[in-house]
């Protein structure tokens, strides 16, 4: 056996195939929970995979998973590794333009997609050559155009596959993709190696131990100990980060718990009723919702059996930890650092904050280095932050980015530069100062400016435009855009601005904050002066 994903877990099911994996427990009302143990979840996907199989997907072939949280979902994900193809996380907030970018670059060959997204995916797969095959998840509203390929239905696909394992032998070479968004906007593949990812973002089967040194040895742990841990990722499957955390538990033999979309009140019920020893979160835009909701109608809710609360893809703040602190102090909170191009880099210290900045102690692989030599950086001074060993093999159809991003020693080791700068000390304790690039992080999303400006510049009657991301309580930041309009055209309001934009773009991308100005100031060169769009946009009222 080799450190495949696919082949781990079945190791996992083999060893406790009656204990609990799965439990969807979605908001009340809907009748919808469900609970699956290993050998459950086993042989759905293993239905799912031969159904996939004879309808022409195989090894290598790229698989969108267009989908809420759910256990169709994970099904999807463990059946396309069963079958050695690639599973593509697909961000369901995108509109049609975005998805038909996303369906081309990844060249999907099929996509197994929620009921409620028909008319987007109906709009986009026509501008693809490459997808054939549609598994549609759920009853779609009967005035939703139907999309080309005609989707077979979830439950016909699984109920015509088979349970058996009779797959072709597995690679520590087989891939795994993770899509985020890229510095000009546009969404980027990050192509893994299993083995990579098993050891970079899963902890080699032990994120707080030793790694295992065999593949054998994941489930001799499992045998070893014992249920009880429950984690509970609350962020959409679509992020890389909730996606991991849900591996990590199954590669201990433990159980996960989801919702299909984030509801405060109703996470904290769902702790309570499973007993749930571990959230995983994005920051101050779900941590602030569950601390008021702990103040108020769900104060009392049994938190006790929580070990652990972890946040990745946003920095919390000050603030909002020491309101969840003073509710539940015998909670820690965690403030992880990581990345879809590096996996796990490290947790933020206990001084980390506004006086010392956002310091992490990083891992053994983690490091700061010169973003032109490429070489250590010397204490003190600024770098990228950068990991080496198990890292990505680049992005997915971008070999300039991938370049750029990633190289080899000449020793043979391969390195990944991260966008974010930073300062290591002389303790190895790094001290992130922000993002290379203008990347607005919006409650855990990325936004990038450009893209943002480019559809408002579409607009007839705007002649400049620049877009940056303002502080915003809740948020962490809002994206705002300075918009000068065009000499004598009709005049423009901000809620026609946004309208214009939401054809074109993800809604968590469209300026919250718009101001209107005789003049955008640039360089001489006509380059972008951010720092003077985001001075005007900061004195403009909160919305």
């Amino acid at each position: 056996m080799e450190y495949n994903l696919a082949d781990l877990f079945e190791s996992v099911v083999d060893t406790v195939p009656d204990r609990e994996a799965l439990v969807y427990a979605d908001h009340p009302g809907t009748g919808a929970e469900r609970r699956l143990s290993y050998a459950a979840l086993d042989a759905a996907a293993a239905r799912l995979a031969h159904h996939l199989q004879g309808s022409g997907i195989g090894p290598g072939d790229h698989v969108g998973l267009h989908l809420y949280n759910g256990v169709e979902y994970l099904q999807t994900l463990w059946a396309c590794l069963k079958l050695r193809a690639v599973p593509v996380n697909v961000n369901y907030r995108y509109v049609a333009d975005e998805l038909a970018y996303l369906y081309r670059d990844a060249e999907l060959v099929a996509l197994v997609y929620d009921a409620e997204f028909s008319a987007r995916v109906a709009a986009a797969a026509p501008r693809t050559d490459t997808l054939r095959h549609l598994v549609r998840v759920g009853v779609p509203d009967p005035s939703a155009p139907e999309p080309d390929p005609a989707p077979v239905p979830f439950a016909e696909a699984e109920a015509s596959g088979a349970a058996e394992r009779d797959f072709a032998p597995r690679s520590a070479d087989d891939r795994f993709i993770i899509y985020t968004g890229g510095t000009t906007g546009l969404p980027k593949g990050v192509l893994w190696r299993q083995e990579d990812l098993f050891f970079a973002a899963l902890g080699g089967g032990a994120p707080t131990g030793e790694p295992v040194k065999r593949p054998e040895e994941l489930a001799e742990r499992v045998a070893a100990g014992g249920a009880g841990l429950v984690f509970f990722p609350t962020p959409p499957l679509m992020h890389g980060t909730s996606t991991l955390t849900a591996l990590i538990a199954f590669n201990a033999g433990q159980k996960v718990v989801l919702h299909r979309g984030f509801a405060p009140e109703e996470v904290l019920r769902t702790i309570g009723r499973e007993r749930v020893t571990s959230v995983s979160l994005v920051g101050d835009a779900m941590l602030r919702p569950l601390t008021d909701a702990l103040r108020g109608p769900c104060q009392g809710v049994d938190c006790s059996s929580l070990l652990a609360v972890s946040s990745s893809g946003a920095v919390l703040s000050d603030t909002v930890r020491a309101q969840f602190g003073a509710l539940l102090p015998h909670v820690p909170l965690l403030n992880n650092f990581g990345s879809s191009e590096s996996g796990f880099n490290g947790t933020a210290t206990e001084d980390s904050g506004p006086l010392r900045g956002f310091r992490l102690r990083v891992n053994a692989h983690t490091t700061v280095v010169d973003p032109v030599t490429r070489r250590a950086a010397a204490v003190g001074e600024p770098g990228r932050i950068a990991l080496r060993g198990h890292v990505p093999l680049g992005y997915y159809n971008d070999p300039r980015k991938t370049a750029e991003t990633f190289f080899t020693t000449p020793d043979g080791e391969r390195w990944v530069l991260l966008g974010d700068m930073a300062t290591i000390d002389a303790d190895g304790v790094v001290t992130v100062l922000g993002r290379g690039s203008q990347c607005i992080n919006t409650g855990g999303e990325k936004v990038y400016p450009e893209e943002v400006e480019q559809a408002l510049k579409a607009h007839p009657d705007v002649y400049d435009a620049l877009v940056a991301g303002v502080p915003d309580e809740r948020w962490g930041s809002r994206v705002a855009a300075v918009v000068q309009p065009r000499a004598g055209a009709d005049p423009l309001t901000a809620e026609a601005l946004r309208a214009h934009c939401r054809a074109r773009l993800a809604g968590y991308k469209i300026p919250r904050t718009v101001v209107f100005t005789d003049h955008v100031q640039r360089s001489p060169s006509g380059k972008a002066d951010y720092r003077w769009a985001r001075e005007v946009a900061s004195g403009a009222a909160e919305p």
